[in-house]
């Protein structure tokens, strides 16, 4: 096919194929699309085309079927230039507002809520990752002393997201040099990157060496990576709709209803691939079918991606479902999730 432009009725053929599958999950004769669509064309003709659209890799035979079903090449033709345009009807979009605007300013139960909703909209897996903290910029460090040998340090960006973590003194502290400490260190690091800190924490604090501060300061100086790093993965993605997926025609089949079960259990493999597939984007919506996801496990599926923002620092919206997923509404409820979740996030910010 190299070089060679469809022709309209080969791109229309093409279409109802992919429609029909859609709706049915059944492979598509040529007689099922000349009754479904006035064409104008025997069932012959359009048999023919199909024939041709198979040499051309955009569609093939099921080896126990006489109709034919999209290949990864096909969906992807389909979705570049032949689908509707995204369009996400009035309740979903109410239900994505009203379900955004009753919750707290807390990002976790943000974040959930949004995968929760996509997953009902789109009867899918929806997925939302935490913000990636690496291009975040720090607004303050708070110290806060949990007991004589452990503080609890609340990192601030300028998001008005925080991130936590619990470090153990090997020296007993007191409670003003903790004060003071935390008063230097914002002096010195507020308004950097966390990249950047990492990279030049050293030589920013070095010439802070008053013996009594010494046992914090080098506490801060060994943790750097852990304070100033991404929150893991598998404690920061919110995954739903396993309940949704399951429902899907495709899992019917023991080997693929075992695949997809494994990939929800493991949701490292899922968030890995949204991530690289969002990374270096700038942020525009990312459709990965089939074995453009480069992973084996993630071969039967098709994955809708979009960043959101969140002040300096962005995280993922992502629906993944089979090859055989209603595209253009998708592709609307996940750029509208990530718009509407960006803008709740700046005004709870």
């Amino acid at each position: 096919m190299e070089g060679y432009q469809l022709k309209e009725r080969e791109k229309a053929i093409l279409r109802y194929v992919i429609h029909q599958f859609i709706l049915t999950a059944s492979p598509v004769g040529s007689r099922n699309i000349s009754k479904k669509y006035e064409l104008g064309l025997s069932p012959a003709t359009i048999r023919n085309i199909m024939s041709d659209l198979e040499d051309f890799g955009l569609l093939e035979h099921p080896h126990t079927s006489a109709g034919r079903i999209p290949t990864d090449k096909g969906y992807r033709l389909y979705v570049d230039s032949l689908m509707d345009p995204p369009h996400l009807d009035p309740e979903s979009i109410q239900y994505i507002d009203s379900g955004l605007a009753g919750l707290s300013n807390e990002t976790d139960e943000l974040l959930k809520v949004t995968s929760l909703m996509l997953s009902d909209i789109t009867n899918q897996l929806a997925l939302v990752t935490y913000p990636r903290f690496d291009q975040a910029i720090l607004e303050k460090i708070q110290i806060v002393q949990l007991s004589s040998i452990r503080i609890l340090v609340v990192v601030s960006i300028q998001s008005g997201m925080v991130k936590t973590i619990t470090l153990e003194l090997n020296a007993t502290v007191k409670a003003e040099h903790l004060e003071a400490v935390q008063r230097f260190l914002n002096e010195r690091l507020s308004g950097l990157r966390f990249d950047e800190i990492r990279a030049t924490i050293k030589d920013r604090i070095r010439d802070y060496n008053r013996e009594d501060y010494k046992p914090i300061v080098s506490l801060f100086l060994d943790s750097v990576d852990k304070i100033f790093t991404d929150v893991k993965i598998n404690d920061k993605a919110f995954l739903t709709g396993p309940k949704h997926i399951l429902k899907q025609p495709e899992f019917d089949d023991h080997q693929n209803l075992q695949g997809i079960i494994e990939l929800i259990e493991d949701k490292d493999v899922i968030v890995h691939i949204m991530d690289s597939k969002s990374s270096g984007r700038k942020g525009d919506l990312t459709i990965s079918i089939g074995e453009e996801n480069k992973e084996d496990k993630l071969s039967y599926y098709s994955m809708v991606i979009k960043d959101y923002e969140a002040g300096s620092v962005k995280g993922t919206v992502g629906v993944m479902g089979p090859k055989r997923m209603e595209y253009s509404k998708i592709i609307a409820a996940v750029l509208y999730a990530a718009e509407q979740l960006s803008n709740e996030l700046k005004r709870k910010s």
